[in-house]
């Protein structure tokens, strides 16, 4: 079986030879870029099976990166990993909500990043399969797994991997309440290494994309989420 190949879009040194080291330790191929330009052009030329992409990048940053790839006809369905030094959440939830599948924010644990590499591969394959299961329909949003597609009011809206398996698991069980850890062990498996601040952002994004229907999401203080039940 041919290796994976992973692009790493980074402009320093140190972190890019970290990086290759622990991919390629897991049998990654691993190919680089120092900037936006560079990496826009290796991921045109490589078609790579996924994207690290640091956002404080010169010339063109990780969001601009991260916009021209997702508008590319060619290159959009690639998956995509953001990796920010300045943990700031507006910038986490516009690469979300640009089409980035996850986040990690610097300093982080090689063994974290090969993880969280691995577990947006492993989405990526599922949503691919077609293992259909049943369509569901709630409050106006229809969700067809084998499709990987949800449509609110007729309308496609489009979400990323782990966008759209959050809502598919909140969708199974309306008015259930689930904790933050009960999300992310459905969604990316047991023993993902995560934040609950994590799921925040990307429930963030989710009803962003959702508009008005994203208030059918509800938070639960102290506990974690649902979708209504109910009107």
């Amino acid at each position: 079986m041919a290796k994976k190949q992973i692009l790493v879009i980074e402009d320093e040194e140190d972190i890019r030879e970290l990086v290759r080291y622990n991919l390629e330790r897991e049998g990654f191929g691993v190919l680089e870029a120092e900037s936006g330009e560079d990496g826009l052009n290796a991921a045109a030329q490589n078609k790579p099976d996924l994207i690290l992409l640091d956002l404080m990048l010169p010339g063109k940053d990780g969001l601009q990166v991260c916009r021209e790839l997702k508008r590319s006809d060619d290159l959009q369905e690639i998956p995509l990993i953001m990796m920010t030094a300045k943990g700031e959440e507006s910038d986490i939830v516009t690469g979300l909500e640009l089409g980035a599948e996850d986040y990690i924010v610097k300093p982080f644990s090689p063994k974290v990043l090969v993880a969280r590499v691995k577990a947006v591969l492993r989405r990526k394959t599922a949503a691919a399969a077609p293992d259909a299961g049943d369509v569901l329909s709630i409050h106006g949003i229809t969700i067809h797994p084998g499709r990987h597609e949800v449509t609110v009011g007729g309308k496609s809206i489009d979400l990323t991997a782990t966008e759209f398996g959050i809502l598919h698991f909140l969708a199974r069980r309306p008015g259930w309440v689930f904790t933050r850890y009960q999300i992310v062990d459905a969604v990316h498996g047991e023993d993902y290494p995560v934040t609950e601040r994590s799921i925040d952002v990307q429930i963030v994004g989710l009803r962003k994309k959702l508009k008005k229907t994203g208030d059918y999401i509800e938070t639960v203080r102290g506990i974690g989420y649902r979708i209504k039940d109910r009107e």
